[in-house]
């Protein structure tokens, strides 16, 4: 009996069997990348929504994804998203999220689709120790225009006001630029830090302090900061629909002109599904789309 001992014996005689029986040795088709992981980055809210939403995401699209944005540290943000949803290519698949609205120019000017997600309230916040919890939409314009500088001013102790801002993203339109429209228009004494995460620490650090962000950061346990209303109307999705809140920013995925389907089906996740629904109450967010709007 003649045995087969050799390795590239046996090998040579199951290329041999395959080929006669006409089975393709590499399964992976032409017309379809080899599977890989998808890749998205930018501004913290939606590190938060997507890696609240990932094993949803992932089991809708069969694959692994991995989402940068925690903290909007520098480096990351709306700019961060811009540019990794435009590294896209079939085998590295990525996409892009954005706190701040693209004008039609810069949108076409970049060759991007932008997807609408969810309207977030902007928070004005304090530290803990402040005993104010409501200011009117005047006072808190006059207070970041550096016009009321104490406390005393608002019903607040006798303290000096410590203004801190995150002015990101200059030229775009909305976001911070629902308190004041400009940059100059702001106090020129203040703090100016560069993620969410550096705004909670300074309110935190100055018992005087005033600042902003998105609500994905305030709902968040153990922060020593307090949310104030305004005229009485506290930051909700549901005061962000009948339009009596008015601090806000959209928030939106981003993505070259023909993206993977998975992509397409993770962002449509993230507009329309169930579990998205369930992460928008937890953080006041807004949904902007509805299943039979799709």
């Amino acid at each position: 009996m003649w045995v087969l001992s050799h390795p590239i014996q046996r090998g040579l005689l199951l290329a041999a069997v395959l080929c006669a029986a006409n089975i393709a040795i590499s399964p992976v088709s032409a017309d379809e990348p080899p599977a890989s992981v998808i890749t998205g980055a930018g501004a913290h809210f939606a590190w938060t929504i997507f890696e609240s939403l990932k094993p949803d995401l992932e089991k809708v699209v069969g694959r692994e994804i991995t989402v940068y944005g925690k903290d909007s540290m520098l480096g990351q943000g709306c700019n961060a998203g811009i540019k990794m949803a435009k590294q896209y290519t079939p085998e590295n698949p990525t996409f892009g999220f954005l706190c701040c609205p693209l004008s039609p120019e810069e949108q076409k000017k970049e060759d991007l689709v932008v997807y609408p997600l969810a309207m977030e309230p902007i928070v004005i916040m304090v530290n803990e120790a402040n005993p104010v919890r409501n200011l009117s939409l005047q006072q808190v314009r006059a207070i970041f225009r550096g016009e009321i500088t104490n406390w005393k001013a608002v019903g607040g102790k006798d303290q000096s006001i410590v203004v801190v801002t995150r002015l990101h993203c200059k030229e775009r339109p909305g976001h911070w630029k629902t308190i004041l429209p400009d940059k100059n228009d702001f106090r020129a004494e203040r703090l100016n830090v560069q993620s969410s995460d550096e705004m909670v620490a300074r309110i935190t650090d100055f018992e005087g302090a005033i600042g902003h962000t998105g609500s994905t950061w305030v709902r968040q346990p153990g922060l020593k900061v307090q949310p104030v209303s305004i005229d009485g109307i506290d930051a909700t999705a549901a005061n962000l629909r009948n339009k009596s809140y008015p601090f806000y920013r959209p928030l939106s995925a981003v993505t070259v002109q023909k993206p993977s389907a998975d992509i397409l089906k993770i962002i449509r996740e993230v507009q329309v599904g169930p579990a998205f629904r369930g992460v928008a109450q937890r953080y006041e967010l807004l949904p902007l789309n509805r299943q039979e709007d799709m």
